[in-house]
């Protein structure tokens, strides 16, 4: 009886909890969104979607004879800027994040110096708006170095009154959301710069929305598709996109002197490409892309956003790569909702299993959450550093009112650093505003996510824990009956439908990559929600003579990863104890800061070994004694198992047969795209995987 107290707390607690997601935050409301239609679209040539577009070269934009016209945007100084910036790079290199350092050979510099010479000539514009509005299908937009705060955008007005005939309904019936028609007709209403790919349809756009979300009804031509957005520097630091205050610099507070709700902002823009480009200080989100098929983000930086660094929402065939994220008040990169495509796709739309997203080669630290993905599917994330945020990365359902794609499924990440995610924004003064609430001190966590993958990633100095799994029952997120006022396409109040077959394995625990032990305050932590199958741990590693922490103590290995039906969740009374205070913490506290008196996720754990340490903490060990207490009246309860011996505080399974990736519930029987960080060499040694100086030209 007393599990199924702590379960039915657990979701009364969830159910008001989602209620008070910030959703009501939004200075402007979302409209139903769809996934695109996959295959590309051959109304233009070359063909639009379909695939990850290709970059065109910088040197390409000076070819008349290539497809599409060239635009330059450029300041009065953007040719002496260029010249600063070269030499710099010359004398110290440039950074593409703070952990890929690059050089500039004298060639390189020679060649980008003349490039931009030849651009300066061309220069027919001096804010960016204008030459995208001005821009069609194949077209390039060149930015040259410089401030760009668009003024003339920033002098439209928000929330035009002449705008609210091109407004919608929303998933939740808000009749205020902004339709694509909207967006057309009124870009910079929300947005300091509109890519706006596709005309009006030929009919009314369905309402309210159907619950499958396959193909964009009532889409309209493409009017910019494969358009091309560049900075024309050296890196992203030469071109800067300014949605708030310039005094700020890169620094914040988060959405310092914000002028727009988005910075960039991308729709129905299949086969459009981003490059060296900086967005700062936008309310919500510094770059947004929604609804297109085909997309590549290269080579940029967003700072201080209210809310994402970069959001792309029910996006297929995307990329984003080579880019920092800091200081953002939800998280820095946000792939959200994107097309089920791996497991639990349909496959008439989907006929084989691939990834619809991936990210790689980014740094994404000192904000909320480093990575966040809302019923995020089918996303391949490889080779990054999260390291200072609250929390490194999340996939979750249970902030989904009106995500497509419930429930999460099919992630696999793979090759990444999460370290030293003890930054707490919820203090005073902290110059990020915390947009959501996130356990301070947590390298990973999937809440509510089924069929992901977390392999050969290295997890260190993240105060409370490595690694956390935990299931969010439908109940707590569907609306509009319970959960929110937003339903959310797929969700049945009455299941129970998320966090199986996750599996976790090759990752080492509590090492840097020098080889420097540097413990998680606990490794692996698992709710073990009665009922949920398929979730494995097995062939992880930590320091040498040290071993694996967990809680429980002993988690399913399921025969090293080969048969994860023996894998069954039993209940833990104490980490479901702490999901229920934290959740109510939330809902009755000052969100999103919470109760600390009852969840201390908000708080800072003590550095792992210290008195106090994350799991050490008084709420932590009054848990641990409940459970032991309810042990001992149920010696032969399921749950309690792992307590009939002596205790061990670190847990760990016995040594792992080695590694098999067959079998679909895995998502993936091999790595295709892990580059260096998933070699084999790499898993087996503790040492670096190579990353520092490139020699690489800024083409």
């Amino acid at each position: 009886m007393a599990g199924r107290s702590v379960r039915t707390s657990f979701a009364v607690a969830a159910i008001a909890l989602s209620a008070l997601l910030p959703a009501g935050a939004a200075a402007h409301v979302e409209r139903s969104s769809y996934w695109p239609d996959p295959a590309p679209d051959c109304s233009v040539t070359p063909c639009a979607g379909g695939a990850v577009p290709k970059a065109r070269s910088l040197s390409s934009a000076l070819n008349r004879k290539a497809p599409g016209d060239t635009r330059v945007v450029c300041r009065p100084e953007s040719l002496t800027l260029a010249r600063q910036s070269i030499a710099r790079a010359r004398r110290q290199g440039y950074d593409v994040r703070p952990t890929d350092h690059r050089t500039l050979s004298a060639r390189q510099a020679r060649l980008l110096l003349r490039i931009n010479r030849r651009l300066y000539q061309r220069c027919r514009y001096h804010e960016i708006q204008p030459a995208v509005t001005n821009s069609h299908n194949n077209d390039r937009v060149v930015v040259m170095p410089g401030l760009y705060t668009e003024p003339t955008a920033r002098a439209q007005p928000t929330h035009d009154k002449r705008c609210d005939p091109y407004k919608t309904h929303s998933d939740s019936g808000d009749p205020g959301a902004l339709s694509h028609s909207y967006q057309l007709h009124c870009p910079n209403d929300a947005n300091l710069v509109a890519v706006i790919g596709r005309g009006e349809g030929p009919g009314k756009d369905p309402d309210p929305a159907p619950e499958d979300r396959h193909g964009i009804p009532n889409l309209g031509p493409c009017i910019r598709c494969n358009l091309q957005l560049e900075g024309s520097g050296v890196s992203a630091d030469d071109v800067v996109l300014e949605a708030g205050d310039p005094k700020a610099g890169n620094g914040g507070p988060s959405a310092a002197g914000h002028e727009k709700d988005v910075g960039l902002f991308v729709d129905q823009a299949d086969g459009f490409v981003l490059r060296k480009l900086t967005v700062r200080h936008a309310a919500e989100h510094d770059i947004y892309i929604l609804e297109s098929d085909g997309y590549r983000f290269d080579q940029f930086k967003t700072f201080y956003a209210g809310g994402y660094g970069v959001l792309t929402f029910v996006e297929d065939h995307g990329l984003i790569e080579n880019c920092e994220a800091a200081g953002n008040g939800d998280s820095g990169i946000y792939p959200g909702a994107g097309a089920k495509t791996n497991a639990g796709r349909d496959v008439n739309v989907y006929p084989e299993p691939r990834y619809s997203q991936e990210i790689r080669d980014c740094d994404s630290h000192h904000n909320t959450g480093g990575y966040s993905g809302t019923n995020g599917n089918a996303t391949h994330v490889v080779d990054n550093d999260f390291y200072d945020n609250a929390l490194g990365f999340t996939t979750d359902v249970f902030t989904a009112p009106g995500h497509p794609g419930f429930p999460q499924q099919g992630d696999l990440v793979e090759g990444n650093r999460f370290y030293d995610n003890n930054f707490n924004p919820y203090v005073a003064g902290s110059d990020v505003k915390p947009y959501i609430p996130a356990p301070v001190g947590t390298g990973l966590w999937i809440a509510g996510g089924n069929d992901n993958v977390v392999r050969a990633n290295r997890f260190y100095d993240n105060h409370r824990r490595g690694v956390m799994l935990f299931a969010a029952p439908d109940a707590t997120v569907c609306g509009p009956i319970v959960g929110s006022d937003t339903p959310v396409p797929g969700c049945e109040p009455t299941k129970v439908s998320t966090s199986y077959n996750n599996s976790f394995t090759q990752n080492v625990m509590g090492v840097a990559p020098g080889g420097e032990v540097r413990p998680n305050g606990t490794d692996f932590w698992w709710d073990n929600f009665p009922g949920n199958t398929g979730n494995c741990w097995w062939g992880n590693t930590a320091a040498p003579g040290r071993q694996v922490t967990t809680s429980p103590m002993m988690l399913p290995d399921c025969a090293g990863g080969t048969d994860p039906s023996r894998s069954i969740g039993t209940g833990d009374a104490a980490n479901e104890g702490e999901l229920v205070g934290c959740l109510a913490g939330f809902t009755f506290g000052d969100y999103p800061n919470g109760n600390s008196t009852i969840c201390s996720w908000t708080t800072t754990p003590a550095k792992p070994g210290a008195a106090a340490a994350a799991d050490g903490s008084a709420i932590a060990r009054q848990r641990r004694a409940q459970l032991q207490a309810l042990c001992d009246e149920l010696p032969q309860n399921r749950t309690c198992a792992p307590l009939g011996g002596p205790a061990s505080a670190t847990g760990r399974a016995a040594p792992q047969p080695p590694v098999s990736f067959e079998g679909a519930w895995a998502g993936a029987t091999a790595a295709p795209g892990c580059r260096r960080g998933c070699s084999p060499a790499w898993r087996a040694s503790p040492a670096a995987a190579p990353t520092g100086a490139r020699a690489t030209a800024p083409s």
